[in-house]
């Protein structure tokens, strides 16, 4: 009877802290690439180009797919690319920067960062080493409330912009895994006080200064200041 009490907190537990990792992070997620951002810089989370099966990675595509449209539609101005580089023959953001320059998005707008070694290291280096505030954080969806529930709980004010994918084969068992990666995020976050892995020197991103529209709140309107003596007679009268 203990032993199945304790399995039976375990499993409450266990489905408490995902429901409540995805409420306080499903108000922060958008699809549609007009509804993403705006903000100066987006991260790129890495993931393999290819599957075990030697076939394209539709998770990988997807990720580049979305962010080069968001640059293309001047939702980021800026891409960091954070991925896994242990060894000289796996470098995640050296494949994401050949990617995304093949579909015509400027070298200068991208910086890579090869020591992302987890979804939690990417987020802290993106903090404190790449001295990011704010981001649109770019990955599947059922990856984002894991990476939003972190850089929040970091202090950063960060969204996140799905990358769509249709549902590709043994896709279930990442989202499997993505729910014990949420409980674990949560001990990580406030029992263990996990560090990350390398951080190093500060790098800050540098950018032209921001012509993005401000950001707005679901309902929420921004007006922006008008000259009506800018405006000629006849365009007056929309005032």
């Amino acid at each position: 009877m203990s032993l199945g009490a304790l399995l039976l907190l375990a499993a409450l537990l266990f489905l408490a802290g995902n429901a409540w990792v995805i409420a306080r992070s499903s108000p922060y997620i958008e699809s549609a690439i007009n509804q993403c951002g705006p903000a100066r810089v987006g991260v790129v989370f890495g993931t393999s180009h290819w599957t075990r099966s030697g076939l394209r990675n539709p998770h990988f595509h997807a990720r580049m797919r979305t962010a080069a449209a968001l640059i293309e539609a001047g939702r980021v101005e800026h891409l960091l690319l954070s991925g896994d580089n242990r060894t000289r023959a796996y470098n995640e953001p050296r494949a994401m920067w050949q990617a995304l320059t093949q579909r015509n998005v400027a070298p200068e707008r991208l910086t890579l960062d090869f020591a992302g070694f987890s979804t939690f290291d990417t987020l802290v280096r993106a903090q404190n080493v790449f001295l990011l505030n704010d981001a649109v954080l770019i990955t599947q969806r059922w990856h984002l409330p894991r990476a939003i529930f972190i850089g929040r709980a970091l202090g950063m004010e960060v969204v996140g912009c799905a990358a769509n994918v249709d549902a590709a084969k043994g896709e279930w068992r990442l989202k499997v895994r993505e729910w014990f990666a949420r409980v674990a995020m949560l001990g990580d976050l406030y029992i263990w006080h996990r560090e990350p892995y390398f951080l190093g020197p500060a790098e800050p991103i540098i950018t032209p200064p921001s012509r993005l529209p401000p950001r707005m709140s679901r309902g929420e309107f921004v007006p922006l200041p008008l000259d009506a003596s800018a405006l000629g007679a006849d365009e007056k009268w929309r005032l």
